[in-house]
């Protein structure tokens, strides 16, 4: 059986060991619920890592959004590379999900782009669980959403072994049940070729080898992994899983009765509208399913299958859909990263999406079985998950008051303390600052400033640049890959003050920055709440000399308890030093171009290219398109697909489309 094997230069150090400790012994006591109180910097995913290697469990590390969930995979393949560590967000690059608002009788159609990287790594979770249990999964809240049945997932699986006894018919039947397409020319995931007695699969969470199965009359010769490209053999198997290509794949039988029951409820509600005079509605339900119907008879699939998942679940009405939780082995552990801001959003999916059901059901767009296509309702999934760590520097009051025990790490392994918070009057505020920033810039450092709007931070920031400082603002309009670059200008000092509103929390760790300025610190409300505080002040705990100013009128509660609590920290931390002679040290941290594949002048705005060589411009583009994807970092890779599709365009190489 394989073990967890934690590989690392470092050992644990500051409140690591202690924290480490005191978690692992409160799994073994039986503790259902635990919270590692983490400040910023403190090394908690180094922490999460040692508790994994020592239990020996497989983990579910949940976190609240993808360019997150990423970073902590990453981390983790760095810690366990001989391990599984599997990476499982939603697969859409673009989702408009279908609704309908009777206010203007606008019927909005499913609408999605899935990323193909994406899916594989879903698929890649899902068969490492039920292949092994040296699994970390890094999730997003998509986890609580619809998937299909693990039993059936695992029944429909193919078992195969050089020796046994099976036809190449019998197994391509298999394949083609379980959602494999033939396709003897273009070779890509999911798909399978046949050359006479030799059979080939692309697993569906496969990167670059497929299988390669030999037949010998009826009986399994040899099983082979190759290089999906070049053919070559890279290895010989004594035994091959080929798990369904879809996690909604059911057998034929299963099949049959779903559509019977679908049909027999389609009935049912057509008269229900038949009766209340709701003849369009009537007629609308009945076209919809029976073209439904029409296409699972005949291809297995139609779109939006998942609405009738109940059906192939045998699910009856109102039991929550099986999700990637019913994946894992019993005795799994979950971790939930910025539980603060996760566990709240993981309560919230449920009410938004029946919500929307509600007019497609009303109205006839939809049977009522999509009501049973669902994420799970915050106390199911309290019940599916087992032995739970919280993990953030703020831990909200639920998990705070659920917790068997709340442990510490308090104590940075660099020995830095968290910085001295002043207070300041409102009035004058961007005079004084103004001067604070020019202090801080003449000492080398760079600022952040928070405002309470977007408007402000705009102003703000054209007001100090007309004075002659360095300044940008960064806040939710401005894209994603444009807040990257300006982020690693700061750092590399191309201007020298930061202004935001929100985005200045969790995630942004710069060590350049020696000052946080918070304007309206008073102005009690979302942005200026405890957490928030808290979340803000720890922006400048990467820096030895830093500092964070609070412009304020008048003490709120949330400024008090956010200054106690940093004050509180500082205190623990300042002891340790002394105690154990450390002198704090800025943190060195390389300044890592998360870019560095699509640094290139934009290949679509270039004056003199070579036509002739367009076709290897391209392939240079889709190899770095496939490398940013494989890296987890699918901003850069959709940016180079672009790319590549508008060159395409404008030298007419796309592809022709057969009718």
């Amino acid at each position: 059986m394989e073990q967890f094997k934690l590989k690392s230069e470092y050992q644990p150090a500051g409140d690591q060991p202690k924290a480490i400790k005191e978690l692992v012994e409160g799994l073994n006591d039986g503790l259902k619920n635990q919270v590692l109180l983490g400040v910023t910097g403190s090394g908690k995913t180094f922490t999460m890592a040692n508790i994994i290697e020592q239990v020996q469990r497989p983990a579910l590390v949940i976190a609240h959004n993808k360019t997150l969930a990423a970073q902590l995979c990453n981390e983790f393949r760095e810690f366990f590379p001989d391990n599984a560590v599997e990476y499982f967000v939603s697969y859409y690059d673009y989702y408009q999900p279908e609704a309908y608002i009777p206010s203007t009788d606008t019927y909005i159609e499913k609408d999605s782009s899935i990323n193909d990287e994406i899916d594989k790594l879903r698929h890649s979770a899902t068969s490492s669980l039920k292949e092994r249990r040296d699994v970390i999964v890094v999730a997003s809240v998509s986890c609580i959403y619809s998937l299909g049945d693990p039993k059936e997932y695992l029944e429909l699986s193919l078992s195969l072994r050089p020796g046994m006894k099976k036809s190449r018919d019998e197994i391509i039947n298999r394949l083609v049940e379980i959602r494999y397409e033939r396709n003897d020319i273009e070779f890509a995931r999911g798909n399978f070729r046949v050359r006479g007695d030799v059979l080939e699969v692309f697993q569906s969470y496969s990167t670059e080898n497929a299988v390669r199965i030999e037949f010998f009359g009826d009986e399994i010769e040899r099983i082979s992994d190759i290089h999906a490209l070049t053919g070559h053999v890279l290895s010989t198997r004594k035994h091959v899983a080929i798990f369904p290509a879809s996690h909604y794949a059911t057998s034929i039988v299963k099949m049959e009765n779903a559509i019977e029951q679908i049909r027999h409820d389609m009935f049912k509600q057509v008269r229900a509208f038949e009766d209340s005079n709701q003849l369009i509605e009537a007629q609308r339900l009945s076209q919809r399913t029976y073209y439904d119907l029409e296409m699972m008879q005949e291809i297995g699939y139609c779109s939006g299958i998942e609405n009738y998942s109940r059906y192939f679940d045998g699910r009856k009405i109102g039991e929550p859909s099986f999700t990637l939780l019913d994946y894992f082995p019993d005795d799994f552990l979950v971790f939930i990263d910025e539980s603060h801001k996760t566990v709240p959003q993981i309560g919230a999916m449920h009410a938004g999406d029946k919500s929307r059901k509600n007019s497609l059901v009303n109205f006839g767009f939809r049977l009522s079985s999509a009501y049973d296509n669902r994420p799970l309702m915050f106390d199911e999934f309290k019940e599916r998950i087992g032995q739970t760590l919280y993990l953030s520097a703020t831990p909200a009051k639920y998990e705070l008051e659920l917790a068997g025990q709340v442990v510490e790490q308090v104590i940075r392994p660099t020995g830095l303390i968290d910085p001295e918070v002043e207070i300041r009057p409102v009035t004058g505020q961007i005079d004084d600052l103004f001067d604070e920033i020019r202090l801080n810039t003449k000492n080398g450092y760079r600022t952040l400033v928070t405002t309470l709007t977007k408007k402000m931070a705009e102003s703000l920031t054209e007001y100090f640049k007309n004075l002659g400082i360095r300044i940008q603002y960064l806040h939710s309009d401005i894209k994603t890959l444009e807040r990257i670059e300006i982020i690693k200008s700061l750092r590399l000092g191309e201007f020298d003050v930061l202004v935001g509103i929100n985005l200045l929390r969790e995630g942004l760790d710069i060590p350049e920055v020696a000052l946080v300025a918070i304007l309206d610190a008073d102005k009690e409300g979302f942005l200026r709440s405890e957490t928030s505080m808290i979340q803000t002040i720890g922006r400048a705990a990467r820096n030895v000399d830093s500092k964070v100013i609070m412009y304020a009128d008048k003490m709120t509660r949330s400024m008090q308890a956010a200054i106690d609590e940093t004050n509180r920290r500082r205190s623990i931390q300042v002891k340790h030093n002394i105690d154990n002679n450390i002198t704090p040290k800025t943190i060195s941290s390389r300044i890592v171009n998360s870019l560095a594949i699509t640094q290139y002048e934009k290949v679509t705005e270039q004056k003199n290219i070579d036509s002739k060589n367009i076709i290897g411009i391209i392939k240079d583009l889709e190899a770095s398109m496939r490398i940013c994807a494989q890296s987890l970092d699918f901003e850069s890779a959709a940016k180079l697909r672009d790319d590549i599709l508008e060159l395409k365009i404008k030298y007419n190489l796309q592809e022709e489309k057969s009718d």
